[in-house]
């Protein structure tokens, strides 16, 4: 089969400007100029992927290793970006294995930069998907789906035929038109790896995760789609690597007309090149903008992305009520430490005393301010579930968890109207108990008061029919099963019930979200 353009009695004939092709009659389109919103989501498109994949690699740093098992049981992971290893005789916690990666590949790279990365990457994914239904919309109200769309199985072997001559060192045209590799790729890419890798990261949210258990499922579970999103990652990267030495093979000048200007006759050759030229310096600028901004001032990038990014979030991952229930067979042998025990001399007093003397103060608008001790809340009807948590480095591990219903001690006090979140605060003071602190003082963190409402968001003093362990925030932590596990404040020593966070520690709504530059809206 000869994919030079066919000759008229043998494999087509022509109407106009469109080709009648192969046996089957296959119409393609030909000599058509490339429309301007076609030519603009390919810019866009290309913008947002390089964003995508910068800013990936910037939350992959966080958690450098890739499993197809959700306990994430260290030497259990089929890859990983880290040489270091674990020691047996001290406390190693998921933060002492995070890694950096240059600001070259990463966004915005260098160490603990976790925060932006996120911001840059969600600002992109929303972007993308945008920039993705318009194009897909255009393209079915439009004749250029005859250009992409396929209408027939003999796509496949002259494709595989198309390929045998691309590896023979020869070209194949067909002039205004893609060849059917090309189709058939275009077509993989468009509707299965872009919609695939949606997929893969829609199933990281843990509102997800909590909400429809059996979505995971479909991907062998968080860790599957963590690893299953990085190979789209890669496939991407594969994808423009190849499609690039096409544009070369086929005419390097004369393509950039095509993607640039649209021309498919009597192309302006050196007009496209500077236009090419321009662009490619322009996503150039906005790269290097991006990184140094991320790097020096955080909190501007924080608060711009947050504006567009945070309120879609709340819309869309931040009403979900948890449905988990594993079962004992699913509990993780080992379970990630994040953070260090407070140091605090108060703290290890009532730890050696098996916390007999510990007290929760409850309080803020409320009706009636409380005061529990552990007994106290041991007392009350208590919640056991067996959850899977999701950490904001990309760890996960099930374990079962057991205390006090937040929704009951809601009851118990009567928040007034005007309350609008609930602040926990931590014996943990950063500035002692972590050697790298990111911030001063004590750990605090803050939830809508919609979260308590959930039945399986306790205030747990058990994990694993035991009582809490001190690495795991003994004697009471926060479990909110829809929420990333930065907001499940641990080492509890206080709530607050509040009508804004703006006048506490540096008003972003946490320790992490102040000092780390992480979002309060922690569905996903």
């Amino acid at each position: 089969m000869d994919f030079q353009l066919p000759d008229p009695s043998d494999r087509a004939s022509y109407s106009g400007d469109v080709l009648i092709a192969g046996p089957r009659r296959e119409i393609i389109m030909t000599n058509l100029d490339f429309p301007l919103w076609l030519r603009a989501t390919h810019f866009f498109n290309f913008l947002l992927l390089s964003l995508l994949v910068r800013s990936g690699l910037e939350i992959l740093s966080a958690h450098p290793r890739l499993y197809w098992n959700d306990h994430c049981t260290p030497g259990s992971e089929w890859l990983k970006f880290t040489k270091k290893q674990i020691p047996q005789n001290q406390l190693w916690t998921a933060s002492d294995d995070e890694i950096s990666f240059p600001s070259a590949i990463a966004l915005p790279g260098h160490e603990n930069n976790l925060g932006p990365g996120r911001h840059w990457h969600f600002l992109a994914d929303f972007a993308w998907l945008l920039t993705g239904l318009v194009y897909v919309v255009m393209l079915f109200v439009t004749p250029e789906w005859r250009r992409l769309i396929l209408t027939s199985w003999q796509i496949v072997p002259d494709a595989w035929h198309a390929m045998l001559t691309y590896l023979s060192f020869h070209i194949v045209e067909t002039p205004g038109a893609y060849n059917a590799l090309q189709r058939l790729t275009y077509a993989a890419v468009i509707f299965s790896l872009a919609p695939f890798s949606i997929a893969t990261g829609v199933a990281m949210s843990p509102a997800v995760a909590a909400r429809f258990p059996w979505y995971i499922k479909i991907f062998h579970g968080r860790q599957g789609a963590r690893s299953l999103h990085f190979l789209a990652l890669c496939t991407f990267i594969v994808f423009f690597i190849g499609h690039v030495t096409m544009v070369a093979l086929h005419g390097f000048r004369r393509q950039l007309a095509m993607i640039v200007l649209g021309e498919a006759r009597n192309p302006h050759l050196t007009l496209a090149l500077v236009v090419w030229l321009a662009g490619l310096t322009g996503v150039v600028a906005i790269h290097v903008l991006a990184t140094a901004y991320s790097r020096q001032r955080p909190r501007f990038v924080q608060k711009a992305t947050e504006s567009i990014t945070n309120p879609l979030r709340t819309l869309l991952f931040g009403h979900e009520i948890s449905a988990q229930h594993y079962s004992s067979a699913d509990i993780s042998p080992y379970f990630w430490v994040n953070g260090r025990p407070p140091k605090e001399e108060n703290y290890l007093a009532m730890a050696r005393d098996q916390f007999a003397n510990y007290s929760l103060k409850v309080s803020g608008l409320v009706e009636t301010p409380l005061r529990l001790t552990l007994a106290d809340l041991r007392a009350m009807p208590k919640q056991t579930q067996i959850t899977k948590h999701c950490c904001i480095q990309g760890w996960s591990g099930v374990a079962e968890w057991g205390g006090a219903s937040l929704h009951h001690i809601v009851g118990l006090c009567h928040p007034l109207p005007t309350a609008r979140y609930i602040v926990f605060y931590a014996f943990d003071n950063k500035s002692t108990s972590e050697p790298h602190a990111q911030g001063p003082g004590y750990f605090y963190g803050t939830i809508r008061i919609e979260l308590a409402e959930d039945p399986q968001t306790i205030l747990a003093y058990e994990m694993n029919g035991q009582p809490l362990p001190i690495v795991h925030g003994a004697p009471l932590r926060l479990r909110v099963e829809t929420q990333l596990g930065f907001t499940m404040v641990k080492y509890i020593r206080a709530i607050e019930f509040i009508e804004d966070y703006k006048a506490i520690g540096k008003g972003y709504g946490g320790f992490r979200e102040d000092y780390q530059y992480y979002s309060q809206e922690a569905g996903i």
